[in-house]
């Protein structure tokens, strides 16, 4: 007998859904832990907070609440422009990047058609791919990265679009932009490049990308950004893409009309003007890292160089190290699910908090 299940299309019962990084208000009402004893390291979320400029933006939006949001997100999509040199019309706001990533797939990829994207990259592109109903083609890794010539010969005549994390999640490796700009220009004009730079905030300042510039250039590329990580506004979820005018009213067609709030409008805009913030959110990453990787060394851990607020070290019995950390109130990322069966992913913490993960870290090394 048939239920209402049944219904969905295979594809769709045949996706696993995305597994966030475990809250630590379960994690407390699992292990009976204090909440402030707990160190989050899982998510790539900012340790400071989101700018106090962001924070006086939100508490003016909200005496405003009961009013639907600008759903033109008008004077962010100005900050915007202001910021990266580009037309109004070449903008798309989504609820998250994540909402870019499923913008694109949704507007362009049909059952039957293919999405192209690295082993070891963002989860996303494989499930927003699957949820269409199109093919998923995952190109072997190369030193944990993306292996652009690879990606460049699995195009065929069915390729629709190819996903690229710059830097990636969870790997942490980077692709120089001779590399990218060489690699677009090999890209036939028909295929669509979606270009992920949500951590590109974390780059030092000769490495961070310059890919709106390149718009002009390529009408096929989409570049999506966030205000989740260095900017801090994880909860409220807000991202955007720029690509072609084109390119970007075709997405716009699939945009729900309010996918933005207004807290999350007004927040972004006094985020954009906060580049103190971000800058103290970058120094604070670059020490963190380096406490961390010293740390790994230290213990006699491996790790993978990364350009992101993260990193991923290879141990033995990651599984169980994961829960051990769990118990001690560290949460960190397992990352099985990316074919990393070895390692966890730490995100960059405060001072204080990088500290009690490398000390708990030790434990389970001696006790095991």
């Amino acid at each position: 007998m048939n239920t209402p299940c049944d219904l969905a299309p295979a594809h769709i019962r045949a996706i696993l859904p995305y597994q966030p990084g475990k809250p630590m208000s379960e994690l407390a009402r699992e292990m009976g832990l204090e909440l402030h004893r707990i160190v989050k390291l899982a998510s790539n979320e900012n340790p400071l907070g989101i700018s106090p400029k962001a924070h006086l933006a939100m508490q003016d939006a909200l005496e405003d609440i009961a009013r639907y949001p600008d759903g033109n997100s008008y004077a962010l999509r100005t900050a915007v422009c202001e910021k990266f040199g580009l037309q109004p019309a070449q903008l798309v706001f989504g609820n998250g990047s994540n909402d870019i990533l499923e913008l694109a797939a949704r507007a362009f990829l049909t059952p039957g058609s293919e999405a192209i994207y690295a082993e070891h990259a963002f989860a996303v592109y494989a499930l927003v791919t699957q949820a269409i109903g199109a093919t998923g083609i995952t190109v072997p890794a190369k030193d944990f990265g993306h292996d652009l010539d690879a990606m460049l010969a699995a195009i065929t005549p069915r390729t629709r679009m190819i996903f690229i994390a710059n830097p990636n999640n969870p790997t942490g490796t980077w692709l120089s932009k001779d590399a990218l700009l060489d690699f677009l220009r090999q890209v036939p004009s028909s295929v669509l490049v979606v270009l992920d730079e949500a951590y590109d905030e974390y780059l030092a300042a000769d490495l961070k990308s310059t890919s709106p510039q390149w718009l002009d250039e390529f009408s096929n590329l989409i570049v999506s950004r966030t205000f989740s990580k260095a900017y801090g506004l994880a909860g409220l979820r807000i991202g955007f893409g720029m690509t072609s005018a084109s390119v970007a009213d075709i997405m716009n067609r699939v945009r729900q009309p309010f996918n933005v709030n207004s807290v999350a409008q007004a927040a972004a805009v006094a985020s954009l003007a906060d580049e103190d913030f971000v800058a103290r959110s970058y120094a604070l990453n670059s020490a963190g890292m380096l406490q961390i990787t010293r740390g790994l060394q230290a213990l006699g851990l491996e790790w993978i160089p990364s350009y992101g607020n993260f990193v991923s070290f290879r141990i033995d019995g990651a599984a169980a190290a994961y829960q051990y950390l769990l118990r001690q109130g560290v949460i960190l990322r397992p990352v099985a699910n990316y074919g990393m069966p070895d390692y966890l992913r730490v995100s960059i913490g405060l001072h204080d908090e990088n500290t009690r993960f490398l000390e708990v870290l030790q434990q389970y090394l001696a006790q095991a």
